[in-house]
């Protein structure tokens, strides 16, 4: 069993929630850039949560369905269709022998995902099936979709899970444009006028962004470091914001390196990163303060409804 792919969107890979453990070889961990919208589909379907899926990003693919199948959509709003019918996102649905899943005006945030009950049964490459493209590694082929591919389901896809469920608003991502960070050292180093523009002033995401990062372009004067600084590379995570010499911060997201050297003003809490992932180009995103213990309650806080909600769905299966 198989989905066609009549047209590919304007980037869609097949993700999981990546490889970790392989940041010492160079090898970024990657996977969805929102995991919390790639959990909850797999989850309204009945897979596992880092069952591999669909991320479609800003233009959704035409996808055609072999075989009556359930899938499920979460994270932004890309005007999905089924057989010309809307289907809103965080929810699943039934698609019948031959449908078309397809997409019409993205009306609310950049990435979309879709997943299909089973998972999609491409290659595992170093415990993941996430696509790393400057790599060509994982996914289909390395690579975003094409025209013509065909994904592979997994066989065990009839089974009737996940029919009709949605997910309250509540449980969903707080997408908005404030993002809170954990400031780190060398934000003390900026000058006083930029310190006080990274916490009060909009900025605007670039279109240069992409899974690797997401640039940040100032609304006034670049961000300034009173003094010269060339500080050594170090371990960087999804959500540290780095500022390169320009003065335009940079968050860094699935596809960073495993390293970096420019200075490091902070890391995005974790529990707003699925925000960053769903900016669009140019989108306006502040930055807030906020403690470590705080950013961990709330990061603690949403995994317990994460769960919450992965035990009530597996009890209505």
């Amino acid at each position: 069993m198989t989905i066609v792919v009549e047209r590919p969107g304007l980037h869609t890979t097949v993700q999981d929630l990546g490889r970790p453990g392989h940041q010492h070889e160079g090898v970024p961990v990657g996977g969805a850039m929102d995991d919390v919208a790639l959990r909850v589909a797999n989850l309204l379907v009945g897979n596992a949560p880092g069952a591999a899926a669909l991320e479609a990003t800003l233009a959704a693919p035409v996808l055609r369905f072999e075989r009556t199948t359930r899938i499920a959509l979460a994270g932004a709003d890309l005007g999905w269709t089924v057989d010309g019918r809307p289907v809103a996102p965080w929810r699943s649905v039934v698609v019948p022998a031959r449908g078309v899943v397809a997409a019409g005006q993205p009306r609310t945030g950049c990435r979309g995902y879709l997943a299909v009950v089973g998972g999609l049964e491409v290659p595992v490459v170093m415990g993941s099936r996430a696509t790393y493209a400057p790599a060509t590694m994982g996914g289909l082929h390395g690579r975003a979709l094409r025209a013509g591919d065909l994904l592979p389901l997994a066989r065990d896809m009839n089974q009737p899970r996940g029919v009709g469920r949605m997910v309250v608003p509540s449980v969903r991502p707080g997408y908005g444009d404030v993002v809170r960070l954990v400031l780190a050292r060398h934000a003390e180093l900026l000058s006083p006028a930029s310190r006080a523009r990274l916490l009060d002033a909009p900025f605007r995401v670039s279109a240069h962004s992409d899974r690797m990062g997401v640039r940040l372009e100032t609304e006034g004067a670049p961000l300034a470091l009173e003094t010269r600084l060339e500080p050594l590379s170090a371990g960087v995570a999804m959500g540290t914001v780095q500022l390169p010499a320009g003065g335009a911060p940079i968050i860094l997201m699935a596809d960073r390196p495993t390293t970096g050297g420019y200075p490091r003003l902070g890391e995005v809490a974790t529990v707003d990163l699925p925000v960053v992932a769903q900016l669009r180009p140019g989108d306006r995103v502040r930055f807030t303060p906020v403690s470590l213990a705080e950013a961990q309650r709330l990061y603690l806080a949403r995994e317990r409804e994460l769960a919450l909600l992965a035990r009530v769905l597996d009890a209505s299966s």
